[in-house]
């Protein structure tokens, strides 16, 4: 299981949000290339990058510190945050970034992801981020009528990477994964599951470990800034053989 530190960017700042609210935000750094190397030197093997302002934009605004961040550090990046054309995951998958990570789209332009999925084969990851059982998307500000399983079928036969969910209810909240909804995704489908939202220390990670031993990852965020977790505990407990490449 791989513990994927989250850098989330708005206004050029490292920041969190709770429960995806832009105005309620805690500002953790000003130079999230420092955020990114320091991750790294403690052990990360992955990072989770979300462009916050491109998300509710529907484009980048985050390019040249993602190109930083790419460039500072020698593990893989994933990204997400107002990507929704073939120009924009062209543009980043150029720069260096592993996996671009689509969520909007994959609720208003399946045929997007599917060409995507066609053109780049496993660099692609689908973000389920859902409230009240449904999928939100807009950067979590429009709230849709589609269920995650619905939106896994319509992709059915893609060359996704992983799908990532997120329950915003607990995003940056610290009350724990929502477990039950995480074990209907991992048997709803084959394609790797990476868990968001929630954690709030160790014994989360390994609640996760012993009720959903077939996710692929967690990012964690709040937690690690707060110094709830410490990320070399939690890479130590979470040892086992990730099934992502």
């Amino acid at each position: 299981m791989l513990i994927i530190p989250a850098i989330d960017l708005k206004d050029g700042r490292c920041v969190r949000l709770r429960q995806g609210d832009l105005n309620a935000e805690t500002v953790y750094s000003d130079d999230p290339v420092m955020m990114a190397t320091q991750w790294e030197a403690q052990g990360a093997q992955r990072l989770h990058l979300v462009d916050l302002n491109g998300a509710v934009d529907g484009k980048p605004r985050h390019l040249n510190e993602i190109q930083a961040i790419v460039s500072a550090v020698r593990i893989p990046v994933e990204v997400g945050g107002g990507i929704r054309d073939l120009h924009t995951i062209t543009t980043y998958l150029e720069m260096g970034i592993e996996w671009v990570i689509l969520g909007t789209a994959a609720v208003m332009q399946p045929s997007l992801v599917r060409e995507a999925c066609t053109r780049f084969p496993h660099h692609i990851i689908i973000s389920l981020d859902v409230k009240d059982g449904y999928v939100a998307w807009q950067g979590w500000v429009e709230q849709s009528t589609v269920t995650p399983l619905a939106v896994l079928n319509g992709l059915d036969g893609c060359a996704l990477d992983a799908v990532v969910f997120t329950d915003i209810s607990r995003d940056g909240m610290k009350t724990g994964p929502n477990i039950d909804a995480i074990r209907e995704i991992t048997m709803a489908t084959e394609i790797p599951l990476i868990v968001s939202g929630g954690v709030s220390g160790i014994d989360d990670l390994r609640t996760l470990q012993s009720d959903v031993p077939s996710i692929a990852g967690v990012i964690v965020g709040k937690a690690l800034y707060d110094g709830n977790l410490d990320l070399q505990e939690a890479l130590a407990v979470a040892n086992a053989v990730s099934p992502l490449t």
